[in-house]
């Protein structure tokens, strides 16, 4: 296990994942529908999904931890969540 991994914990995943999740849901204009609790399960799927996608792409694992590279693959993840949300379940409005 790398050592920047090992030393991240849960608490610090859950930021991160808040973090790319809210981004994300501003990007799409999802910001207001959605709460903070959302935010965060969207950015950590989001995140799998896109060191997923970049290991598709480069043919080479995502180093994971705090690092520019981690949290841009993690919103553009995200983001594509959500894009895929609003594909399958349509754009509700409050």
């Amino acid at each position: 296990m790398d050592v920047i991994t090992s030393n991240l914990g849960w608490f610090s995943w859950i930021i991160f994942g808040a973090l790319a999740g809210w981004i994300a849901s501003i990007l799409t204009g999802r910001n207001s529908q959605q709460g903070c609790l959302m935010n965060i399960i969207v950015g950590i799927v989001g995140a799998f999904l896109g060191g997923w996608g970049y290991t598709l792409i480069t043919g080479r694992p995502l180093t994971v931890g705090w690092n520019l590279t981690a949290f841009i693959v993690s919103v553009i993840g995200a983001v594509v969540l959500l894009a895929l949300i609003n594909l399958v379940f349509g754009r509700r409005s409050r």
